[in-house]
């Protein structure tokens, strides 16, 4: 079994996509479309903004989306029997099983993305990542640190078995990440995010997108999706929905994620992102698997060196 995989929010970087955009001209059709819904040129901001602005939520989460569903959508031989995204990438799976349109997830995205930097703006939030210690560990820790603090921090991601993403107030994250290091983490760093993702910073913006996830039409997805909130397998459209409501208060289950796909027997995987994120991931997780970028696939690159237009 074959399992595409997209990254959330953090893989972002200048210039993704432009060899699509530049040398394909179905994936062109793709972005141009994209630009006209959302009414102004997002893949300016893309390919020739600088770091600064595309680290803005509100651009951050539609570009990462756009270029990693249209990387997807333009691979016609790729047919997977799963799919799975971390946070964010969840609905551009849900675009590329068939449960949404690509149209309804780019809005999805934008409002949650809206949503999202509200919160932001209100509450001096960010994330920290740690490795190199237990869950059971920093779970402890955490909250020692909080209720000593006073500032909120929770689990925002676990990554695997050592790494996982911790989210709350500033201040909060700063405290814990200096504890961690001191106390034997290989890593624990503040990230370059602004926003408590995945706690419950985001109460408000999960229900406003709430409602409009239940306003949105999903259909009986073609695959399997492994969803954030509870690492496990659904094709059942309203479970879908409730659980994609739920993951922006939630933290992201990829570890179980992993376990439900390995036991699936998911054999190869393809991230469909910038980066190598999750690809390290899935090795370090699942070192038998066979784990590729779909834009590292010959058919890709040779799309790209042959300057092919249809």
């Amino acid at each position: 079994m074959k399992a595409i995989i997209f990254p959330g929010q953090g893989v972002q970087r200048q210039g993704m996509g432009k060899d699509l955009y530049d040398h394909f001209i179905k994936a062109r059709e793709f972005f141009e479309y994209a630009n006209e819904l959302l009414g102004w040129r997002i893949t300016d901001v893309m390919f020739e903004a600088d770091e600064l602005e595309l680290l803005e939520t509100k651009n951050t989460q539609p570009a990462v989306f756009i270029y990693s569903t249209i990387l997807a959508l333009t691979q016609n031989d790729l047919k997977p029997d799963v799919v799975a995204g971390h946070s964010l990438g969840e609905f551009s799976a849900l675009v590329v099983n068939g449960a949404l349109s690509f149209e309804d997830g780019l809005n999805l995205v934008l409002n949650r993305a809206f949503m999202a930097q509200k919160v932001c703006e209100k509450h001096p939030t960010g994330m920290g990542a740690i490795i190199g210690l237990t869950d059971d560990y920093i779970a402890k820790r955490i909250e020692e640190i909080s209720q000593e603090s006073r500032e909120p921090i929770y689990f925002a991601n676990y990554n695997g078995p050592g790494q996982v993403v911790i989210t709350g107030s500033k201040k909060g994250i700063r405290l814990a990440c200096k504890a961690f290091k001191a106390e034997g983490a290989k890593r624990a760093v503040p990230l370059s995010i602004s926003g408590s993702f995945h706690s419950p910073y985001m109460e408000e913006a999960g229900i406003e997108l709430g409602e409009l996830i239940q306003q949105t039409h999903f259909n009986t997805p073609l695959c399997p999706i492994v969803q954030c909130v509870d690492g496990k397998a659904y094709t059942d459209v309203e479970t879908i929905k409730t659980n994609l409501v739920r993951h922006i208060t939630h933290p992201v289950q990829w570890t179980a994620m992993m376990s439900t796909m390995d036991s699936m027997g998911v054999k190869t995987y393809y991230e469909a992102g910038p980066d190598d994120t999750l690809q390290k991931i899935v090795k370090r997780m699942v070192p038998e698997s066979t784990v590729l970028a779909l834009a590292d696939l010959p058919e890709y690159r040779n799309l790209i060196t042959n300057f092919k237009t249809n």
